[in-house]
């Protein structure tokens, strides 16, 4: 493989392997094929390719840039057969295309490169174009719909994808202002955030909900969640498994509801939810919002698989802290 990858380590690896782990260990299996919705920078199907030479993946990213530095970056894997990689939205995925898998991954959110990249509008640290497409060459920008949404529908957005139960004088401010100049740079918004809304926590940034919310409406993420789910786990092979790590409660939400309104076709590996290990989170402060719920396609057995001691008492307690591997 290609000498210098990325330093870039991604977030829950080693609770994933362990949760892809039957699969892998079944030697019945001459190939396993893996689909990964959410490419990003490939740190995820790194891990998996080099855990088990029989891994084959195809990998989603709506995002240009992740499908340019994946196809540089992981060439080898590329030109051998290995990895095909296509410019998508995992909402996009078709069994009569794609076809039928063993492992399925969704790492929901914004990926850390697009994080500190100015250019791409997500952070409120980077000035840059207020932006925030992750498909940056189509769609509607978080510009258009600052400075183009009503004041209820800004409103309406701040409330249902930020949990902004009282973001009346941020908006009112919003309409006022671009009324003299149209909103255009990150820098511009969160400042004006800042000013009518003030820290009232230290480290927790008062642009922060503000700006997930128009990431979400510009994306689109949960509808492509809501409508993709289902999908992908009929996608799954018998005994295959889909992970999905989510960073906020709204996606989690999704997730959790869907997994349970589908058991018909299989069941949740947890009850409860996987967060991050102790050492994780203080080390990474990306990881400390993950969540990750793992599906297996099927009849539940009698004794729930799983990978964590505890595995009993309410759904989303803090689980156990995972062995070191």
């Amino acid at each position: 493989m290609a000498e210098n990858l990325p330093s870039h380590i991604p977030v829950m690896r080693t609770e994933i392997l362990n949760s892809f782990a039957s699969v892998l260990a079944d030697s019945d299996l001459a190939e396993i094929r893996y689909f990964d919705g959410t490419f990003g920078r490939g740190g995820h199907l790194k891990a998996i390719l080099e855990a088990d030479s029989r891994v084959t993946a195809v990998a989603f990213d709506q995002d240009p840039e992740a499908i340019i530095f994946g196809e540089k970056t992981y060439s080898e894997w590329v030109k051998n057969g290995r990895l095909k990689l296509f410019n998508l939205n995992f909402s996009d995925f078709e069994i009569e295309r794609f076809g039928k898998f063993d492992l399925m991954l969704l790492d929901l959110g914004v990926s850390s490169p697009q994080l500190d990249q100015g250019h791409r509008g997500f952070s409120f640290y980077h000035d840059g174009p207020l932006d925030m497409r992750m498909n940056n060459e189509s769609g509607a920008t978080a510009a258009d719909i600052v400075n183009n949404y009503s004041e209820d529908e800004l409103i309406r957005i701040f409330k249902e994808y930020g949990e902004i139960f009282k973001s009346f004088r941020v908006v009112r401010a919003i309409v006022h202002d671009r009324k003299a100049k149209p909103f255009t740079t990150t820098r511009e918004l969160a400042g004006l955030i800042e000013r009518v809304d003030g820290w009232h926590k230290k480290g927790f940034h008062p642009a922060t909900q503000y700006f997930m919310a128009l990431r979400l409406e510009v994306n689109q993420e949960l509808q492509a969640i809501e409508n993709a789910f289902e999908k992908l786990v009929l996608g799954l092979r018998l005994k295959g498994r889909i992970a999905v790590l989510t960073f906020h409660s709204l996606e989690d939400r999704i997730i959790k509801n869907k997994m349970r309104s589908l058991e018909q076709l299989g069941f949740p590996v947890k009850r409860k939810v996987i967060v991050p290990s102790r050492e994780e989170a203080l080390q990474n402060p990306r990881a400390r919002s993950a969540k990750l719920r793992v599906f297996e396609k099927g009849t539940k057995p009698e004794k729930r698989p799983g990978y964590f001691k505890d595995d009993e008492g309410d759904e989303d307690a803090e689980p156990t802290e995972p062995p070191n591997s």
